[in-house]
């Protein structure tokens, strides 16, 4: 819609993928909210609440193009400098981790807010979804991975989402194989892209720059390298001769595949090599959570270490986020979620009437005083009411 469609009668429409939430969803979405932050606080994760604008220069620090073309941009106008308004919470919580709080040891984060997105992801997707996510500092092992992923899956969970199906990844292994085939910052740019949308003739074509054959083979395999657990064992075949970051790389998911397995033995498990998603933002294993029917994944995250660095302190990272308001659409977690049912009360300054209501709203109930003039509402938001009976001030069902 351009400026010239707008007029008294449309002032209300909102901005093209841009939503809000009404009643009694706004109440689901809030009660998903806290049962999701009650989860974290009992893993030992800590809450925390950036500010929605930052400068730019540290909002998308080590994020790479796909997240600054996302991303809001204005002038502050205190100091000139170029701010952005959020559209993703995770290098924010970098930077509090590297340079806010300098804990040793892991350090365990989690956030909850509304970002905003220049444009939607996919069709139908909101431009300002509410971020959840965890995040996972100081431990570079397989057994961090393997907590955010069960977190993640806990997430799901609460939600109501139905047992969902993990895709895994690994860009630690494209980033190796690409340094030795010594390809140029370009051309590595060029492949990942073509990877991604498995252009086997393009990525070869790409690759007929790589004088050793066997360089060239290796990366060729990655485009077929996808499906169940036992593309591991292709894979160990088919970059066999590779140096020691592939094998230490393929080591690692197969150790995340084990643990997962066990952990979770009737969830399915799906494996791309040629998966690299966040390639400029993350720096080892990626994975993500599908659900049947849904082609945009519920969950995304991965490894991305060091990303404190420019903030004055490296530390390996691995984390997920969500988009809560597509949980709860997908979930199950708004049946049953209607208006809350309340008391009518009639509006008095009577000491009794007052001690009567502040009892009932402390013992949780919704109290409602009916004001003075105004016709009752007859929607279904009062179920019962408080009547004077013989000098006291009594509960009974509304009439």
């Amino acid at each position: 819609m351009n400026d010239g469609d707008f007029s008294d009668d449309n002032r209300w429409m909102l901005p093209e993928a841009v939503d809000e939430l009404l009643p009694p969803r706004a109440r689901a979405l809030e009660l998903l909210r806290r049962r999701v932050l009650d989860v974290y606080e009992r893993w030992g994760y800590e809450l925390i609440m950036p500010p929605t604008i930052e400068y730019l220069d540290s909002l998308l620090t080590g994020t790479g193009r796909d997240l600054d073309l996302q991303t809001f941009k204005l002038t502050d106008q205190l100091s000139g400098r170029l701010m952005g308004v959020r559209a993703d919470m995770t290098p924010q919580a970098a930077r509090i981790d590297a340079h806010k709080l300098r804990r040793n040891g892991p350090v365990r984060l989690c956030y909850v807010g509304t970002v905003l997105h220049t444009r939607s992801e996919g069709p139908g997707q909101s431009r300002n979804p509410v971020q959840v996510g965890a995040e996972l500092y100081g431990h570079a092992g397989v057994e961090s991975d393997v907590e955010i992923i069960d977190l993640m899956l806990e997430t799901l969970s609460v939600a109501g989402v139905n047992p969902p199906h993990l895709d895994l990844g690994h860009v630690g292994i494209f980033r190796a194989l690409a340094e030795e085939a010594a390809l140029g910052e370009e051309c590595e740019t060029r492949l990942f892209e073509a990877l991604q949308r498995k252009a086997r003739g393009e990525v070869a074509e790409l690759l007929d720059t790589v004088s050793d054959a066997d360089c060239r083979a290796r990366l060729a395999a990655l485009t077929d390298l996808n499906g169940g657990i036992g593309v591991l064992d292709q894979a160990g075949e088919q970059l066999r001769g590779a140096g020691e970051g592939v094998r230490r790389e393929l080591q690692h998911l197969w150790a995340l595949a084990s643990r997962l397995e066990n952990r979770h033995p009737g969830m399915t498990l799906h494996f791309d090599l040629a998966e690299l998603a966040g390639y400029q933002f993350h720096t080892g294993v990626v994975f993500a959570a599908y659900v049947p029917g849904q082609g945009r994944e519920l969950a995304r995250g991965g490894r991305y270490d060091d990303i404190g660095r420019v903030f004055g302190r490296a530390r390996p990272a691995t984390g997920f986020s969500a988009d809560l308001k597509q949980l709860l659409q997908l979930g199950d977690a708004a049946s049953g979620v209607s208006p809350a049912a309340g008391i009518l009360a009639p509006w008095s300054d009577d000491p009794a009437l007052l001690g009567e209501v502040r009892r009932l709203r402390d013992a949780g109930e919704r109290v409602v005083l009916a004001l003075p003039g105004e016709p009752i509402p007859e929607d279904g938001l009062y179920d019962r009411e408080l009547v004077e009976q013989e000098g006291r001030w009594r509960l009974q069902p509304r009439q």
